[in-house]
């Protein structure tokens, strides 16, 4: 029997949950700019909630695995609710304060934002829905969440203020637990045909019990066995790289020093993120059309290199505009095929485990990113740094091409076995 509630509440809290974290990076720097005035507090502050998300992804997995994944998403929302609600009472006490429960709501973020990544299979499975097609939607809904989270922040911070702007991120972060306790159901009702991913679960429930080094330990052994998985996690990582290269250093020097507007930079991140919503759609509507290897290659050839060579060649506007489009558009293809092939591959018992690696693979490329960038252009100019990390982008999106007896293992689906639904061993 087709049951639509289960996956319509996990993703109505996604979008609850990244519309309120990303409510929550815009708040809370203003917040502490406001009662400091310190810019390097304000930078303190916003690393304070970022390094633990990224560290509670991989630290937390195996903690998930044994308490399981609905169960951690609504505890890890509450507790957000809790920290995050203290915050517009006790800001006021100073930084020894606010420092910690900056640093919980991080940590408690990357848990329930994992857990929900880990549910969304087993809520696929009681619709008719192929799963190409649900990674495709929930990473359009991530992507418009995110979008409109900072604008939603700034005006309801101009109309209220920050402490309740706060306040009201807090009270996103109880709906969510809400609606994922009301919606999602870890245990399938009585007389429900057996899933996939209930055998996997329930095969593996001696191995919940695994301790937490061992845990830890047996995903990142399947990393490094999976050629294909660890590829993609480095790839996450180059992605995230160049990205943020070009978001937090080369578009806005481009818009600044090159066009001398910063409509320019409105311009650009407007023009990837409409190209990035319209190559979702296409990307949902055609999701099992379209071959996965072919659809990622495509993608990331279009997305990456030519920004930065349009960025480094051409002063035109309109020029640089259409190519941050097209870019968006093939971005858009990368994460929903990553994602369907990931659930494919990997064990149910060790998604937590390995999503949380790929996520602070992904989540360090970004500082990193922008240091390298920031570095490139100080030291060799701006045109030949953007030149150089075209070329170098090139080659990093190059490898599913060169190394394609690897890649095109994503067009193979695994068949699911007695004990799971994912092979128990790498297919290298």
């Amino acid at each position: 029997m087709v049951n639509r509630r289960a996956l319509t509440g996990l993703l109505t809290a996604e979008a609850i949950s990244i519309t309120g974290s990303r409510m929550s990076l815009v708040a809370l720097p203003w917040l502490v700019l406001g009662a400091t005035g310190s810019p390097i507090l304000t930078g303190v502050v916003a690393a304070i909630e970022t390094t633990p998300y990224v560290a509670s992804g991989v630290l937390g997995a195996p903690l998930i695995d044994r308490i399981g994944a609905r169960r951690a998403s609504i505890i890890a929302d509450a507790l957000s609710f809790v920290a995050m609600g203290a915050i517009p009472f006790l800001y006021h006490l100073g930084i020894s304060v606010l420092a910690p429960l900056v640093f919980l709501v991080g940590a408690f973020r990357g848990i329930s934002d994992l857990s929900k990544k880990v549910l969304l299979p087993m809520a696929v499975e009681q619709t008719a829905m192929q799963l190409s097609r649900a990674t495709a939607l929930y990473d359009g809904i991530s992507r418009f969440s995110a979008l409109a989270g900072g604008p939603a922040a700034g005006a309801l911070i101009a109309w209220l203020d920050a402490p309740a702007v706060i306040l009201v991120d807090a009270v996103s972060f109880a709906l969510c637990a809400a609606v994922v306790a009301g919606t999602v159901r870890s245990r399938r009702p009585s007389g429900q045909t057996d899933t996939p991913t209930a055998r996997a679960l329930a095969a593996t429930n001696g191995e919940a019990r695994e301790g937490y080094v061992v845990a830890l330990r047996r995903g990142l052994q399947y990393l490094r066995q999976d050629r294909l998985i660890l590829s993609v996690v480095i790839m996450m990582f180059a992605i995230n790289l160049f990205d943020n290269a070009a978001l937090s250093v080369y578009i806005p020097m481009w818009a600044k020093g090159t066009v001398g507007s910063p409509i320019a930079l409105g311009l650009c991140s407007g023009a990837f993120a409409l190209g990035a919503m319209v190559g979702n759609v296409g990307i949902i509507a055609l999701a099992e059309r379209v071959p996965r290897y072919a659809t990622l290659t495509v993608g990331l050839l279009v997305g990456g290199a030519p920004r930065f060579l349009s960025l480094g060649l051409s002063d035109s506007v309109v020029f640089v505009v259409v190519i941050m489009f097209a870019a968006g558009i093939g971005f858009a293809a990368i994460n929903p095929v990553i994602a369907v092939v990931m659930y494919e591959r990997i064990p149910v018992q060790l998604q937590a485990r390995v999503f949380g690696v790929a996520t602070a693979a992904a989540f360090a490329g970004m500082p990193l990113g922008s240091l390298l960038g920031g570095l490139s252009v100080q030291s060799t100019g701006f045109t030949t740094s953007l030149v150089l990390t075209g070329v170098l982008c090139f080659a990093a999106t190059l490898t599913p091409v060169l190394a394609r007896r690897t890649w095109r293992q994503m067009n193979i689906v695994p068949q699911p076995t007695a004990a799971s639904s994912r092979p128990a061993v790498p297919n290298t």
